[in-house]
């Protein structure tokens, strides 16, 4: 089976910054130290019957004064197919969000950008200035990959109003928008009532990843669960498996141990072979415009 990951990141520690991977900067994970080091696409290791067609690298901290730096850093190392996503301050002024883009639409890889949301999101999402930028990605009709909590309403509501007036961006989910771990509470009757709100959106797509982030020990059961309440809602066609290497490695001893958890779940065994090459391959060729690399 063919895989397009469309959410992991490499490191090249010897030529970024990564200031966020040091021991003394947050995040303060105690298990951080499992992932400071330099991952590179022949760590991407999968065997028969999986197979790595192509990838999708989100940014990673490399560079965030110089984005176009790590993507430069990418082509030059990279043998495989791949688009980029990189990161942008939209905070910034619009001027300089407009030499950012045009120093990024240089590299051939750059398709989207990613200004982390997060804790900040309601305020991001209600400020003009990121409104004004956020239009120049729609301008140029960028995608952008979208990292908060869906147990927030009001935050969940900012982002459908910018969603709904910028119809030139692809928006994708970052994380299925990080479900709690328990069930049983109110903030995951929110994330899933959030979940619906986003899937009426016709250029709103989710992947699914980033699991060890809820929980480093999570359950195949609950991985069971909420792959297919996000199927359910979002479709066929809007959804894409991904791994979130090397953050995975938290939770599994290597790149095919995840996917193979992936592909063993009761819900992909239950999918049609069109389903599953649509989810571990289709949507990511679509949504990132890959066809022109790959086929």
């Amino acid at each position: 089976m063919n895989i397009i990951d469309p959410h992991l990141h490499l490191f090249a520690l010897e030529l970024g910054n990564y200031h966020w991977l040091r021991a003394e900067n947050p995040p303060f994970w105690p298990d951080k130290q499992r992932i400071y080091k330099s991952f590179k696409e022949t760590d991407l290791i999968l065997t028969k019957p999986l197979s790595l067609a192509g990838f999708v690298h989100i940014e990673a901290g490399f560079d965030n004064e110089q984005p176009w730096r790590e993507l430069a850093a990418l082509e030059q190392n990279c043998n495989k197919p791949f688009r980029a996503i990189a990161n942008i301050d939209l905070t910034a002024s619009c001027k300089h969000v407009y030499t950012v883009i045009e120093e990024l639409a240089e590299t051939p890889s750059f398709v989207g950008v990613r200004h982390l949301l997060d804790e900040q999101a309601l305020f991001l999402l209600k400020n003009k200035q990121v409104l004004d930028n956020i239009h120049i990605l729609n301008k140029n009709g960028l995608i952008f990959e979208v990292q908060l909590s869906l147990t927030e309403p009001t935050s969940v509501d900012a982002l459908c109003e910018v969603i709904a007036n910028n119809f030139d961006i692809n928006f994708i989910i970052n994380h299925a928008g990080f479900p709690p771990a328990d069930i049983h509470t109110i903030e995951w009757q929110r994330w899933q009532s959030n979940l619906v709100k986003l899937s009426f959106y016709p250029h709103v797509a989710i992947k699914c990843s980033g699991w060890e982030m809820t929980d480093r020990n999570y359950q195949a059961t609950w991985l069971n669960e909420h792959l297919s309440l996000i199927f359910t809602i979002f479709g066929a066609k809007k959804v894409m498996l991904a791994s979130n290497f090397p953050l995975c490695l938290f939770s599994h001893s290597n790149y095919q141990a995840y996917w193979q958890s992936i592909i063993s779940s009761n819900f992909f065994q239950a999918l049609t072979q069109q389903e599953k090459s649509a989810l571990c391959y289709d949507n990511a060729l679509s949504w990132y415009s890959m066809a022109d690399i790959i086929n």
